[in-house]
């Protein structure tokens, strides 16, 4: 299957079947707002919004950030209908390879402690749980 699809990086008309395949992938949460994290990813990033097609359809993505020490990854998405096919990783290489390009060292991304799911993944694809901290503070709120 990961042979099948072509990846390529957002456009503004993907903007709604990005956020309907959010949703159905249970990534929008009600403190953010999927369209201003679009917005403010494709404003000071555009090409690392990378969106997974298939027969013309948007099945999978991945927000992909490098900000000088570390490379972050969010919004990885595969279509349910699609899984347990090697999108996922497929969607993380792309990413990785994008974030190599600026000879990023480290990539952090964050689960949600519950999620055994998704840490299982990633462990999968040669990620390590580390004993650290994650905080965070909200400067703009998204709630609507």
């Amino acid at each position: 299957m990961h042979d099948a699809i072509e990846i390529l990086s957002f456009q503004q008309e993907d903007e709604a079947p990005l956020i309907k395949l959010w949703e159905k992938c249970e990534l929008v949460v009600p403190w953010n707002d999927p369209s201003k994290d679009i917005s403010r990813k494709i404003q000071s990033d555009p090409e690392g919004l990378l969106l997974g097609w298939h027969d013309n359809s948007l099945i999978a993505s991945v927000m992909a950030g490098y900000e000088g020490h570390r490379g972050w990854i969010n919004y990885l998405a595969v279509d349910p209908k699609y899984r347990r096919k090697g999108l996922g990783k497929t969607m993380m290489k792309a990413a990785e390879t994008y974030l190599e390009q600026f000879e990023c060292p480290k990539i952090n991304l964050q689960i949600r402690a519950q999620n055994h799911q998704v840490i299982e993944f990633y462990k999968s694809i040669g990620f390590l749980q580390e004993d650290v901290v994650n905080m965070g503070k909200r400067l703009i709120p998204d709630l609507k």
